[in-house]
């Protein structure tokens, strides 16, 4: 029986993995690496956090993005953004040299056991361990508007759904969404010969400012000072103080979680979208229909008006929202078992274990927790090593057989809020 089996081989779980190897933990990985980044973004995009902002964590922080990037005869330059291929190989080869042996089977179904957890591998092997932590990135939580759900992929898909938008060469795409995945998206689909058009509920876009330079006047630093996420103290405390903002009441953090950072583009991927890509403002689709040669789509605004048109296909860069609900590979009884908050993401304690002990959760299911951080790269470093302090205390204290009697379901809502 491991002590800990981390589910999910991206950014967070290699370096939940490096710490809780580190620690001397008996840890197996599963996952395929960085299979998000590799398989679920599309070839030409860049990174949009800083390169500084973007390292994956190990205890002694030796496998940085610079150096890997020094390695490579490359430099990493504050405010020059990363391309997608270099950042995968980075967390490819932060896997080689600093997380014991990644095992590339995904995890199908997670289960309950005496004295832990069983996990079933999609060869149907079964894994046994007495900690699990679930790092399974965005990628369950993608969100697709309701009026389109209906329609098939062939005609509806998510932006996260392509790490290859060739097969859109000389076709009419609508992209839905004000972000930057909408607006890159939208950029490389118009450089490549696609007739391509931006639809945006709200009535402008949002752009980025260029970041300010690292080395400024002490004054000016300390009136925006740089974070992770950005310039500013705001940025600042969401991006370096995670465990602060879980002090935050609940409903102020939901709110800010699904608020704060809203939709904007970076600032070098402008000039790609204003005035080459249509962008059709304050539209959001009402409804949708199949016909011969693609789909009709029907948009109104909130002042008024609709717009009707065809097109072959529609991207929906419109985001995800964490769920308890979406963690589809817990089977269903430990799924009910866990607690939520009002906006349906799951609770986490002061060390990312769940309401079911020795459950643990990483990523954008604890941003509703933990704040903003969790959405990106950046927040992987609070994350690994305060969740492996979780595992080691579960460890020791955690009884032999931690399944939660039937009887007693209605307490594991509160059972580890701490």
């Amino acid at each position: 029986m491991y002590d800990l089996l981390v589910v999910g081989a991206g950014p967070y779980g290699l370096s939940i993995a490096s710490h809780a190897a580190t620690a001397g933990l008996n840890v197996h990985v599963l996952g395929r690496p960085m299979d998000s980044w590799r398989d679920h973004m599309p070839r030409g995009m860049f990174l949009k956090s800083e390169p500084w902002a973007s390292n994956l964590s190990d205890p002694e922080g030796r496998w940085r993005l610079d150096v890997f990037c020094a390695f490579r005869g490359m430099t990493a330059r504050h405010a020059e953004p990363i391309p997608l291929e270099v950042f995968t190989e980075y967390g490819l080869w932060f896997a080689h040299n600093a997380v014991p042996t990644v095992d590339e089977r995904t995890v199908v179904r997670v289960a309950p056991r005496t004295g832990g957890f069983e996990a079933v591998t999609e060869d149907g092997e079964t894994l046994s361990a007495k900690t699990v932590v679930l790092a399974v990135g965005a990628l369950p939580f993608a969100v697709v508007p309701a009026s389109l759900r209906h329609l098939p992929p062939t005609l509806v898909s998510h932006s996260s759904h392509h790490a290859d938008l060739d097969q859109f060469r000389d076709q009419d795409v609508t992209v839905i969404g004000g972000g930057q995945a909408a607006l890159e998206t939208a950029a490389l689909l118009r450089e490549q010969g696609t007739r391509t058009r931006v639809l945006v509920r709200e009535d402008r876009l949002r752009w980025n400012d260029v970041p300010p330079p690292c080395h400024r006047p002490w004054w000016r630093a300390a009136r925006s000072p740089h974070s992770g996420l950005g310039p500013g103290w705001r940025n600042w405390f969401y991006s370096e103080r995670p465990d602060l903002y879980r002090r935050l009441p609940e409903r102020t953090r939901t709110r800010i979680a699904a608020e704060a950072l809203g939709p904007a583009g970076a600032w070098w991927v402008r000039e790609r979208v204003e005035r080459q890509v249509e962008v059709l403002l304050d539209r959001e689709v009402v409804t949708a229909c199949e016909v011969p040669n693609g789909l009709r789509l029907e948009a109104a605004g909130r002042r008024g008006g609709t717009r009707v048109w065809e097109t072959e296909h529609v991207i929906a860069a419109t985001g995800f929202r964490a769920s308890g609900d979406r963690l589809s590979l817990l089977c269903p009884e430990l799924r009910a078992l866990l607690a939520t908050g009002t906006d349906g993401a799951p609770e986490v304690g002061v060390e990312f274990e769940s309401s079911y002990p020795g459950l643990f959760l990483a990523g954008l299911a604890t941003a509703a927790s933990f704040g903003p951080a969790m959405r990106f790269v950046h927040g992987a470093t609070f994350t690994a090593g305060t969740l492996v302090r979780g595992v080691r205390r579960r460890l020791r204290t955690g009884p032999a057989d931690w399944r939660i009697p039937a009887g007693r379901r209605g307490e594991a809502a509160v059972a580890v809020r701490r």
